[in-house]
């Protein structure tokens, strides 16, 4: 390939590479995202998914994350507890109100409702309380900022099977209720 030939490849790579890193950028206004960890904006907040996973009870970790559930609410035999570790921003100049309606949905229709987690028992318990401008769920220097998930907790009881039926999507309908819906698909 000639020399001028390469160096038009390159560049044109280049061009292209630049483009795609922009990609999934917090500046972004994006009601749906694909997968974890890109933005979603939704009441001109920013929402990311840190990680999702099921929950073992068994597991010294995950029994803190499983504190504060309603006396007499267990899994059965094909069901399973999944958390949702959510990161919200408020970068406005704003007191802004953070979604409280979180649902997931299987490809089926299935759908499962989060689950009320008793926050006063439950440091990780996401609480869709006001967020000051430039603040943050889960509030800096917290439990669950301070550990390695650096989210709050949105708790569920799901059907194994419908952990099959993918892509599972996270649906957070916005503080007003009158609002928009904003999707993200979990990485399960």
């Amino acid at each position: 390939m000639p020399r001028s030939a390469s160096l038009l490849a390159l560049i044109l790579a280049a061009v292209a590479a630049l483009a795609l890193s922009g990609c999934g950028n917090k500046g972004e206004s994006r009601l749906e995202v694909e997968t974890e960890g890109p933005y979603l904006e939704l009441d001109e907040l920013q929402y990311q998914v840190q990680i999702s996973r099921i929950l073992n009870p068994d597991d010294v970790e995950d029994r803190a994350y499983l504190k504060g559930i309603s006396e007499g609410v267990d899994v059965a035999a094909d069901e399973v507890w999944f958390g949702v570790f959510m990161r919200v921003q408020n970068g406005t100049d704003e007191r802004r109100t953070p979604a409280d309606a979180y649902v997931m949905q299987d490809t089926t229709g299935k759908r499962y409702t989060a689950l009320n987690l008793d926050d006063n028992v439950n440091v990780f318990a996401y609480k869709p309380n006001p967020i000051e401008p430039g603040g943050l769920i889960p509030t800096p220097n917290s439990p669950p900022s301070d550990n390695s998930i650096q989210g709050s907790l949105v708790l569920f009881k799901v059907q194994v099977g419908s952990l099959y039926n993918r892509p599972v999507q996270l649906r957070l309908k916005s503080s007003t209720g009158d609002g928009p819906t904003g999707i993200i698909d979990l990485d399960i």
